[in-house]
C-alpha cells in the first residue's frame, strides 16, 4: 500500500474550464468562473461600473490580459464584480463594461493572486468555444 500520491489541482492554484457558444460568450463565462473565486457572485449588487478596453497578441493573451484587468480593479477599486457586457470581441481586442459593488467580508471568498499560463488553452470545438485556465491563489 502506497504512503501517499499527488493529486494534481491540489496545489496553490485553481483551474476551471469555461464554455460558451462565442468568444463573447466565453469570455463573460470565464469572467463569471473568475469572480465565483474571488467572491459570492449571486449576491454581488451592480451598483458601480468600469469600461474596459484590452488588447492581446492571441486570444490566449486577451483572455490573461481580460481577466488580470479584472483582478487588479478588485485590488485597486476594491469591487466585487458580477456583470460582464463584452461590447466588442475580436481575437486581439476586447471593450466591456463591467458592473459591481465594494468589497464587504461577508461576500469575499478566495484571493486570487492573478492568472497563469499553466495549462493555459482556448480551443474551438465544433460550434463552441473551451477555456482551460490556472489562476494562482
Amino acid at each position: 500500500m502506497e504512503n501517499y500520491k499527488f493529486i494534481e489541482g491540489l496545489t496553490s492554484d485553481v483551474m476551471f474550464e469555461a464554455y460558451g457558444k462565442n468568444l463573447e460568450e466565453l469570455f463573460k463565462n470565464s469572467a463569471l468562473a473568475l469572480s465565483s473565486v474571488i467572491c459570492d457572485v449571486k449576491n454581488v449588487k451592480k451598483e458601480r461600473s468600469f469600461s474596459v478596453d484590452l488588447k492581446g497578441s492571441s486570444t490566449e493573451d486577451l483572455m490573461v490580459n481580460w481577466l488580470q484587468e479584472i483582478i487588479a480593479l478588485v485590488d485597486t477599486e476594491e469591487i466585487f464584480f458580477s456583470r460582464f457586457d463584452i461590447t466588442e470581441i475580436s481575437e486581439n481586442n476586447l471593450k466591456a463594461k463591467i458592473y459591481g459593488e465594494p468589497i464587504s467580508p461577508e461576500k469575499a471568498g478566495v484571493v486570487v493572486k492573478g492568472v497563469t499560463y499553466y495549462k493555459l488553452k482556448i480551443e474551438k470545438i465544433r460550434n463552441n468555444y473551451k477555456a482551460t485556465i490556472s489562476l494562482d491563489i
